[in-house]
């Protein structure tokens, strides 16, 4: 314990049915140059939490759990830790937000050449109890599959299952703050959804200039995880942290979930070292006093997820000011490039008929075009939304590839604020085109 962990929490061996407390030691610990004496340290201080390691690599975690209900881990494809995962998110950007912590965990000891280990949690918080059990497997991906019983003790306004907990600063759609000498700086660069009716999306994430929470209403959703796609150094420049090799997260629900929506918060921030990224499923019915909740999930760790679609999946997205090169610009437009690479792309012939399908909450969209490229045997699809008013209110932007009336491509979708009135003529005076 210590630094922001203050809080102890109690660890027990699980050993052919019958348990036993693991008792703090400052034994335990080596305390190396940290300039702390164990002999100053009260005896029974407890335990923050804990890292698993495998026999075959002490030099590497597989996974850890500190601090609240938080949990974190690595597929062996990484062995590098990026974002995170709770127990639960509750009232997350509704109020004040509450951190249900797990307060006691049991660990089954592994039988010889075991290849799961089994870790039993309670989690208590204001306004909900609960037990979870983790089956935790080490591999490409790395899975744990995991059963919770929760027990809210009041009504609960926004209750988030299977919350992710990521950061988002700068990347190459969004470069709001592009102080940094850094071209990318993100854990995860969007979220993916696999809807209950088969459809699958992808929603670039941002940084946003205020508070941003977004629903995608949906019925017994088959997955939806915040991933890392751009996995090339060369648009990070990071060789310190490696972004690009932070792990992905994918949840997969067991069973039916029922009704509901997955929510996506985006949180300004101006620090990579700040979570600021938060999504979970959010059931239709607000959970009540006595109720039982039973939710069982896996969660994948890695690069390469279990499921993808077979359709082309959007691979990056850019944005800067629209218009025609070396033409007058009449108005204030915003210009997408978005890449889609995989599924049948990479096969269509040179004539093929691609076309964008575009539609827009507000606005006009202009200078549409779907054409191929070749340097990632796939195609780039550019739009231009114009404002037709002073807004600054969000639009909503929906796009896929489709040929003779078929989808080629996942759905990708974004939210885009126009700046204002100000902003859009600084824009087009310093282009140095506007008449």
């Amino acid at each position: 314990m210590g630094r922001g962990f203050k809080e102890p929490v109690r660890m027990h061996e699980v050993v052919d049915g019958e348990e036993r407390e693991i008792l703090y030691q400052s034994a335990m610990f080596d305390f190396g140059n940290s300039g702390v004496s164990p002999r100053s340290l009260p005896k029974d201080l407890g335990f923050a939490g804990f890292r698993i390691l495998a026999a075959t690599n002490f030099q590497s975690d597989i996974a850890a759990f500190l601090g609240a209900a938080y949990f974190r881990a690595v597929g062996s494809d990484t062995r590098q830790f990026g974002l995170s995962a709770r127990g639960l998110a509750i009232d997350t950007a509704n109020g004040v937000e509450e951190f249900p912590r797990f307060t006691s965990f049991w660990f089954e000891r592994p039988v010889l050449n075991a290849r799961t280990l089994v870790v039993y949690a309670l989690m208590d918080s204001p306004s909900t109890t609960g037990a979870f059990r983790f089956d935790i497997n080490p591999g490409a991906p790395m899975t744990m599959d995991i059963d919770a019983a929760v027990y809210p003790r009041k009504t609960i306004d926004r209750f988030g299952v299977a919350p992710l907990t990521s950061m988002y600063q700068c990347g190459e759609n969004d470069r709001r703050v592009g102080y940094d000498w850094r071209p990318e700086i993100h854990d995860s660069d969007g979220l993916s959804m696999h809807t209950g009716s088969g459809e699958w999306i992808w929603r670039p994430l941002v940084n946003p200039n205020g508070l941003r929470v977004n629903s995608y209403m949906d019925k017994n959703p088959r997955g939806f995880g915040l991933l890392q796609r751009d996995r090339n150094f060369s648009n990070y420049q990071d060789d310190g942290v490696f972004y690009e090799k932070r792990p992905s997260l994918w949840i997969e629900p067991r069973g039916d979930w029922g009704p509901g929506a997955v929510q996506l918060v985006e949180i300004p921030t101006i620090d990579e070292t700040f979570d600021n990224i938060v999504a979970y499923w959010v059931p239709a019915e607000k959970p009540q006093q006595g109720d039982e909740l039973l939710f069982s999930y896996r969660a994948s760790w890695g690069t390469q997820m279990p499921v993808y679609s077979s359709l082309g999946e959007a691979q990056a997205t850019r944005t800067g000011l629209g218009g025609v090169i070396g033409q007058k610009r009449l108005h204030y437009s915003w210009r997408f490039a978005v890449d889609f690479a995989g599924g049948e792309l990479g096969a269509l012939l040179a004539d093929a008929k691609v076309e964008p399908v575009i539609t827009a909450s507000r606005g006009a969209v202009e200078i549409t075009s779907a054409r191929p490229l070749h340097d990632i045997k796939g195609y780039r699809a550019m739009f231009d939304i114009r404002p037709l008013d002073d807004s600054t209110e969000p639009v909503d932007l929906r796009m896929f590839l489709r040929l003779n009336g078929q989808p080629l491509t996942e759905t990708w979708i974004y939210q885009w604020n126009p700046p204002t009135v100000q902003e859009r003529k600084l824009a087009l005076a310093q282009a140095g085109t506007y008449e």
